[in-house]
């Protein structure tokens, strides 16, 4: 028996330990990990923003949200966001939540009407980590 330490770890071997993690979680609850990805693109077929994303166990994880710097504040990021959470409720997702850091967008989560739950401090030395939620319990009443 011996511990590996790497930084260029083998995709079979992290494939491997998330299907076993997977596989233990099944015996507590479904199996229902979908990506969601949203994409803006130009007329040319160029992305101008997106977001990446996971449904499973009824919550929304939103991991990426990137807008263009020359289409900010244009609303595209909103419409990322409202779309990501329509197709959330769709899928019976009842909640949502993400991460974003002090220099990021934090205001803009929060006009969206999320919540911060936690906060880690000192990433990079000075800033924060915020951990956010929202209900998606008024859209779930939406769809039906």
């Amino acid at each position: 028996m011996r511990i590996e330490l790497t930084d260029s770890p083998d995709a079979r071997d992290e494939a491997f330990v998330i299907a076993q993690t997977r596989a233990f979680n099944a015996a507590f609850t479904k199996e229902d990990v979908r990506p969601l990805s949203v994409f803006i693109r130009d007329g040319e077929d160029r992305i101008l923003g997106g977001l990446t994303a996971k449904t499973y166990w009824e919550y929304l994880e939103i991991q990426f949200l990137w807008i263009d710097e020359s289409h900010r504040a244009n609303g595209l990021a909103s419409d990322l966001m409202t779309t990501a959470e329509k197709e959330a409720a769709n899928r019976g997702c009842k909640h949502v939540f993400l991460d974003t850091l002090s220099f990021q967008a934090l205001g803009f989560y929060e006009k969206l009407g999320y919540s911060e739950f936690g906060r880690l401090e000192g990433f990079s030395g000075r800033h924060d980590r915020h951990f956010l939620h929202k209900s998606l319990e008024h859209l779930a009443d939406v769809q039906r």
